[in-house]
């Protein structure tokens, strides 16, 4: 099935989802099956279906179009910011620090707790953000951390050999101590707090959790709260790093 094949460029539907930055294409996908997709007032449920950027399409009866740019943005978060749309606590958000700069719908890709800072990509690439946050990507993730007390070398061995908490498995690939009272960890799948939890374990607690590295980025010296676009070679890398684990179809937070 095709839509107004005559009105400029087509796109698979859910490819014209993504590219409004309304969900990746294998969301879309379900969108499109579940119903919620009209194409010129035409409920569409099948995945061939084409439309142009002059078809009015609703996704739950909003009209969406694509966005005028695919922004890819790598932003230093100062701790006591969300990662998040909203907040009902009406804490600061990540997003409110590059709403002033791009008009477009930014969503960030994994997350940073409220407490810690670094480095965080935002992006309106549904299928970029879905490729590099699924854990099959393994796509590592740097942080330093500092503890009000000397590290003990236990922590490490565990955390690198794996320690089980409250049911769920924590591991590092890699920790080496910075010095007595800071560590370096990089993690690959980054569960919720893991490192916060896995301090906690061991009766440390951690005065600052700053991520410097996803993949093939670092931080480098951008100052707290600023931001940079990331450069076309970096993002080419970090799909490269998807595609080493033959697994990118398939598409972090401390």
């Amino acid at each position: 099935m095709t839509v107004s094949e005559d009105a400029g460029r087509l796109y698979r539907l859910q490819h014209f989802l993504a590219k409004a930055g309304i969900a990746s294409r294998r969301a879309a996908e379900v969108l499109i099956k579940e119903g919620r997709v009209s194409v010129n007032g035409q409920i569409v449920t099948e995945l061939g279906t084409k439309c142009s950027e002059e078809d009015t399409v609703l996704v739950d009866g909003k009209s969406i179009r694509p966005e005028e740019a695919i922004r890819y943005i790598l932003l230093h978060k100062p701790a006591g910011f969300l990662c998040s749309s909203h907040d009902d606590y009406g804490r600061p958000l990540a997003l409110d620090l590059l709403k002033e700069s791009f008009s477009e719908r930014l969503y960030s890709v994994g997350r940073l707790d409220f407490e810690s800072s670094g480095l965080i990509i935002f992006t309106n690439d549904g299928d970029f953000a879905k490729k590099l946050a699924h854990p099959s990507s393994e796509i590592e993730k740097e942080y330093l951390v500092s503890a009000h007390t000397k590290i003990p070398l236990e922590l490490l061995k565990r955390f690198q050999e794996g320690i089980v908490l409250e049911g769920i498995r924590y591991q590092a690939r890699s920790c080496r101590h910075e010095g007595d009272t800071e560590l370096r960890i990089v993690l690959i799948e980054g569960k919720n707090r893991e490192i916060r939890k896995v301090f906690k374990e061991f009766g440390l607690r951690i005065l600052t959790l700053v991520r410097v590295r996803i993949g093939t980025v670092n931080l480098g010296n951008l100052a707290e709260g600023c931001f940079r676009a990331l450069a076309k070679t970096e993002i080419d890398s970090l799909l490269g790093l998807c595609e080493k684990t033959g697994r990118v179809d398939h598409g972090s937070s401390d």
